[in-house]
C-alpha cells in the first residue's frame, strides 16, 4: 500500500500553514515552490486537497517520458525529467498534481511581447515565454528526514500521514465498534411478510 497524507475536515481551519510550510521546505530543497496540496473551501468546511498517491496512478500511466513512476511506496514525480505536457494534471481525479512555471535561466531577462492568448483558453493549458513549466504533486517531503513538512506544521493534527500499519489499525477499530454496535431488528409489516408464525 502506498503512503498518503490525509486530511480531517473538522478539524482543520483553513489557516493555510501547510501550503506556507510546502513552500518552504520546497523552495529549500531545489525543487519548485509551488504548494503541493491546496486548501479548498466549501461552505463552512475546509481541507487540503492532495495526492492520494494512488495505487494505480492515472497521471503516472499517462507520463509519456516516466517522469512519474511508483517507488518507495508512493508516486514519484521528478521535475527534472518532466516536459511540462500537463497530460498528468488532467489525468489526475482529484486535480491534485498542478503545472508550476520557473523561469530558465538565461532566458527569462530576455522578455519579448508576449503573444494573446484566447480568452477561452484553459489555466491549465496557459504558457508564458521564458518559463519551464513542469508537474508538482506532494512528494511526502520524501526528501526530509522528519516526513511532510504540512502534517508537522499543522496547527490543529487535520493532516496525518497513513502507512499500511495505519490503514490497518483504523479498520481494526473499525471493526471493534461495529461488533460492539447494538443490533437493532425491526419488525415491521413489510419485513415480517412471508413469515410463518
Amino acid at each position: 500500500m502506498n503512503r498518503f497524507v490525509i486530511a480531517e475536515p473538522r478539524k482543520c481551519i483553513g489557516c493555510n500553514t501547510c501550503m506556507a510550510a510546502c513552500t518552504e521546505i520546497h523552495k529549500k530543497a531545489g525543487l519548485q515552490a509551488h504548494p503541493r496540496l491546496t486548501v479548498m473551501r466549501i461552505a463552512d468546511d475546509t481541507a487540503p486537497v492532495l495526492c492520494h498517491q494512488c495505487e494505480d496512478a492515472p497521471c503516472a500511466r499517462v507520463c509519456p517520458v516516466n517522469a512519474i513512476t511508483h517507488a518507495a511506496d508512493a508516486i514519484v514525480l521528478d521535475e527534472k525529467i518532466c516536459i511540462g505536457c500537463k497530460m498528468c494534471a488532467l489525468a489526475c481525479p482529484f486535480g491534485a498534481i498542478t503545472p508550476s512555471g520557473t523561469s530558465v535561466a538565461g532566458v527569462a531577462g530576455i522578455r519579448t511581447a508576449t503573444p494573446t492568448q484566447p480568452a477561452a483558453l484553459d489555466p491549465l493549458l496557459a504558457w508564458e515565454i521564458g518559463v519551464k513549466s513542469v508537474a508538482v504533486k506532494c512528494d511526502l517531503c520524501a526528501f526530509a528526514s522528519d516526513g511532510p513538512a504540512c502534517v508537522r506544521v499543522c496547527p490543529t493534527a487535520a493532516l496525518y500521514t497513513v502507512d499500511a500499519a495505519t490503514a490497518g489499525q483504523a479498520a481494526a477499530v473499525k471493526r471493534t465498534l461495529a461488533a460492539a454496535a447494538p443490533v437493532s431488528l425491526e419488525r415491521t409489516p413489510a419485513a415480517l411478510e412471508g413469515l410463518d408464525p
